[in-house]
């Protein structure tokens, strides 16, 4: 007999990292943004005014299940606002592979018994980056004969590079010719011209002061291009100084310094998570940018990759042309929407209906930075950026 245990408090929530990892190892999710490091992280410091909704499922004394929710309040100015359940990560943090987290085996009992608890609620769900092949779209199926309604969309794309089997000369060897000549070219020149040095934080006493550098390179090299969103906010900030921290003593962390004459030219901030290298982020000093000190930290990134053994080179979500120079592959995301039944569940639809004309309409026939931030602006749901 399964029972749904419902966890709303944030110390209840502390004490869960042992056993939520163990489940998700035994799940079909299981990545670096759906481990208890990532979204406790999350929670405490990006969660704004949501309430924490975990929803986890037992057999007897066993976890067999999580729903690692949060209720986001309605929107205040916004048109028919409604509360919505959200998986935790969501946002501008750019979680990727978001989704419940079910033990293997237990896929058909577990979602069918959080379909029944969800069943009474008067809230939507918006799911965010799923996998096409998520768990999460089991809820969507057991929900539909309970009388609710869904949306979807394909949302973005993850570039990724297959690297069992791989060495570096035959990767090399994939690489478009261009490309190939391009990054050898350009590595042949910096060490002619400069001590070449790749480094990685291995230290807790250098991890902080590197994130640091990683930070202000990023924003060196989007301050002419126009604002990134990736370290934007002291609360993002908060969040990668905890998470990295946490990821270095995990073994997770894979912060790369590029150093030219022992000045840092580029950074490169990521994860060794399971088979996968992920590339999360990256920065370079505008100086050195006709030295494409970026293109050859990628290259040496992936090198880097290669000989600890990794089996994929990740490079997260976005469709971005230079990613695929590296990458020929890659896997679709996708937003899921599940309505309530009746009347709620259509004006929900209506108002997210109404959202999206108004950010077409709003770059469609504003100046480009003004459109952005108006469409930026107007999320009839939820919290954040999915």
């Amino acid at each position: 007999m399964l029972r749904i245990e419902r966890i709303e408090d944030t110390d209840r929530f502390a004490l869960m990292g042992e056993e939520w990892n163990a489940l998700l190892r035994d799940s079909d999710a299981d990545c670096l943004f759906l481990t208890w490091e990532w979204l406790y992280t999350w929670w405490r410091t990006l969660a704004g005014r949501r309430r924490l909704f975990i929803l986890a499922v037992r057999c007897g004394d066993q976890l067999v299940a999580i729903a690692p929710l949060a209720l986001a309040p309605p929107a205040l100015g916004r048109l028919l606002p409604f509360r919505s359940f959200q998986l935790l990560g969501t946002g501008a943090v750019g979680s990727d592979y978001l989704d419940l987290i079910v033990r293997r085996g237990w896929e058909d009992e577990a979602v069918n018994a959080l379909a029944e608890c969800l069943r009474s609620e008067r809230a939507m769900l918006e799911l965010h980056r799923l996998r096409p092949e998520a768990v999460s779209w089991r809820l969507a199926e057991s929900l539909e004969p309970r009388g609710w309604s869904l949306r979807q969309a394909r949302t973005d794309v993850c570039p990724f590079i297959p690297l069992a089997g791989e060495s570096w000369p035959s990767y090399l060897a994939a690489l478009g010719s261009a490309h190939r000549y391009n990054l050898q070219r350009r590595l042949r020149n910096l060490q002619r011209d400069f001590t070449v040095r790749f480094e990685r934080v291995q230290a807790e006493a250098g991890r902080a002061e590197a994130l640091g550098r990683l930070i202000g390179l990023h924003e060196a090299r989007w301050r002419e291009r126009g604002q990134s969103e990736a370290f934007v906010s002291p609360a993002l900030v908060a969040f990668h100084e905890e998470l990295s921290r946490l990821a270095l003593a995990r073994g997770w962390l894979r912060l790369l310094e590029l150093r030219l004459d022992d000045r840092p030219a580029a950074a490169l901030y990521g994860f060794r998570y399971g088979p996968a290298f992920l590339f999360y982020q990256s920065g370079l000093d505008p100086a050195f940018a006709k030295q494409s000190v970026g293109l050859v930290t990628m290259g040496l990134a992936i090198k880097s990759a290669i000989e600890e053994g990794a089996a994929q080179y990740d490079l997260l979500h976005g469709a971005e042309p230079y990613k695929f120079l590296w990458a020929r592959d890659a896997r679709e995301l996708r937003r899921l929407e599940l309505y309530p039944p009746l009347w709620r569940g259509f004006l929900c639809q209506r108002t997210l209906a109404l959202g999206r004309a108004a950010r077409r309409t709003a770059r469609r026939v504003l100046p480009r930075a003004w459109g952005d931030r108006v469409a930026a602006g107007w999320r009839p749901f939820g919290l954040g950026r999915a």
